[in-house]
């Protein structure tokens, strides 16, 4: 009957820890510290923000927007400098040696290719593998590869006396093969080209030279591509 009653005791006892158990497990979870994302940014002027404060750039916009939304984004790792083409790019690439993987990436390149008159052709095949390298960068994972369109500077105050229309129709041709070859490979695209030639002629949306855009434009862009690593993130 003693040893009954002790088992009893000991069923009981056990069953009353449980809950006990269970809350710590989830009071440590709740607790774990939250993972920080990191990111990589690959560009020309557009995206180191030329003319305008390093946190005006839409990298470092974007990050501060995904902070709002409770996502712990460390600052961008950016490789970009203003008058890059696709190989000049991938040229600094190698030079850096990066071995590490990112949590998403971001890739605006093309501008300074139509601006020396090069062939879409050629830009198709170095774009390519800048994508192919920015995929890699992203661990293999296209879905965290966020390539921006490319701007039209032909409609700023600094193409004055270019032919505007001839520059226009260039960068559509540059930003079909980009947004072909983008989807292709199953990453995302963000159209931002429609914005800069709808802002492009107003000042406030310029920096001050003319050509480059205002940390206002750029705003605009980091808004979109913040929306867009939200939603992927979350996954």
């Amino acid at each position: 009957m003693g040893s009954k009653k002790n088992l009893l005791i000991v069923v009981y006892t056990v069953l009353m820890a449980v809950p006990i158990i269970i809350f710590a497990l989830t009071k440590n979870k709740v607790l774990k510290p939250r993972h920080m994302y990191s990111y990589l940014a690959l560009g020309d002027s557009y995206t180191i923000g030329e003319q305008v404060s390093s946190d005006m750039n839409f990298p470092h916009q974007a990050v501060a927007m995904l902070k709002k939304q409770q996502a712990d984004v460390g600052n961008p790792v950016i490789i970009a400098t203003t008058g890059w083409t696709t190989d000049e790019l991938a040229a600094s690439i190698r030079e850096h040696n990066i071995n590490e993987t990112f949590s998403f990436v971001s890739l605006l390149i093309g501008v300074n290719n139509q601006y020396r008159g090069r062939t879409v052709e050629n830009y198709r095949e170095e774009y390519t593998q800048l994508l192919n390298k920015s995929i890699g960068f992203a661990g293999g994972k296209p879905e965290r590869v966020f390539v921006l369109s490319i701007p039209d500077w032909g409609v700023t105050p600094f193409a004055e006396g270019r032919d505007r229309a001839k520059i226009a129709h260039e960068i559509d041709a540059y930003n079909a093969a980009k947004k072909e070859i983008t989807l292709a490979h199953k990453c995302h695209y963000i159209e931002i080209t429609e914005s800069t030639r709808q802002n492009g002629h107003n000042p406030a949306y310029l920096a001050a030279d003319g050509l480059h855009p205002s940390g206002k434009e750029y705003a605009i862009w980091a808004e979109r591509l913040a929306a867009e690593v939200e939603k992927e993130l979350k996954k």
